[in-house]
């Protein structure tokens, strides 16, 4: 039973993989009805069933990981991000910070909340998370590059190209040699290894930093739709 119950997750993933979400949850039901408790299919589902809208159920998903792990920061963080999908916020705010204590000295639990404070409206609370994660991680060119975002957003233009400078600097950017950003993807960098050659690049490049990737796959199609 226990190896049927892995194959159905490890299948469900690959669903997932391939942006087959809701045959990822077929996949994930069919292993959790055999173990409830089992943790990488509850947190598969739940980000799955975020994906395809299906925030109520993913909300449970989290909240039972929630208890199963009451210290684990990342079910916890993910959790947050979901409950501030699904407009509660209050109660995102608290898990948020919850995270960010049980991981105190973690640049991303930082940028997680810097996103959060960002998206409803507490603009300068934002940079402060942001710069206590460059703080942390001097290297870290998403939160510099999201904070000057931020900045610009307040009219701080100065400071906005001060971060803007120091997030190219670290990934290789230069905008004097480059075109301007295009309105619509195209096609993705080369490689990993190729130098940023316009803006939209750099935005990719800094989110395949270990941590705010998984972070952005998570909310690809989300954040926008509910903004839209």
């Amino acid at each position: 039973m226990r190896e049927m119950v892995e194959k159905w997750i490890e299948e469900g993933v690959k669903h997932c993989e391939n942006a087959k979400f809701e045959e990822g949850v077929k996949c994930f039901n069919k292993a959790l009805e055999k173990e409830p408790n089992h943790t990488t299919g509850l947190h598969n589902r739940a980000r799955a069933l975020s994906r395809i809208g299906q925030l109520e159920a993913a909300l449970a998903d989290f909240e039972k990981l929630t208890e199963l792990f009451p210290t684990h920061a990342s079910f916890i963080g993910d959790y947050a991000v979901a409950l501030h999908l699904n407009d509660k916020n209050e109660l995102a705010l608290f898990h948020f910070e919850k995270a960010l204590q049980l991981e105190p000295t973690n640049p991303y639990r930082y940028s997680s909340r810097a996103f959060f404070k960002d998206r409803t409206g507490d603009l300068e609370g934002a940079i402060a998370d942001y710069e206590k994660a460059v703080e942390l991680d001097p290297e870290d060119a998403i939160a510099l590059n999201n904070k000057g975002l931020v900045e610009e957003k307040l009219g701080y233009k100065d400071k906005a190209k001060q971060s803007f400078d120091r997030s190219n600097n670290l990934v290789g950017y230069d905008p004097s040699k480059t075109n301007p950003l295009p309105k619509t993807e195209t096609k993705a960098p080369k490689s990993e290894s190729t130098k940023p050659t316009n803006r939209w690049e750099v935005v990719k490049s800094v989110f395949t930093k270990e941590g705010f990737k998984d972070f952005a796959k998570f909310t690809k199609g989300l954040v926008s739709e509910k903004n839209g």
